[in-house]
């Protein structure tokens, strides 16, 4: 699957609201109201990562979620990662 130019990344980032591009990756914090809400999230999104093979880098900080989307065989975003981030809001609940 191939790189996505800054304007692919920008256009598939229309519909995903608090998702920026950032060094190569998409990003967005998640905060909950608690540390299990929070864990919780992580565990649905671990469920639909493996169905999709493709895996975020997260960073659990207290009730702050961030998700950090790559596909590192190709260097950057690709359709994968956008993919993913709408799985990962559908997620939230």
């Amino acid at each position: 699957m191939a790189k996505l130019t800054a304007e692919q990344i920008t256009a598939g980032l229309a519909g995903l609201p608090g998702w920026s591009a950032e060094d190569g990756a998409l990003v967005k914090t998640f905060t909950f109201p608690t540390f299990p809400a929070g864990v919780a999230f992580v565990d649905r999104v671990a469920v639909a990562a493996e169905e999709m093979g493709h895996h975020p880098d997260i960073t659990i900080s207290y009730t702050r979620i961030t998700m950090r989307l790559s596909t590192h065989d190709e260097g950057g975003v690709t359709e994968k990662d956008l993919a993913l981030a709408r799985r990962i809001e559908a997620a939230r609940g």
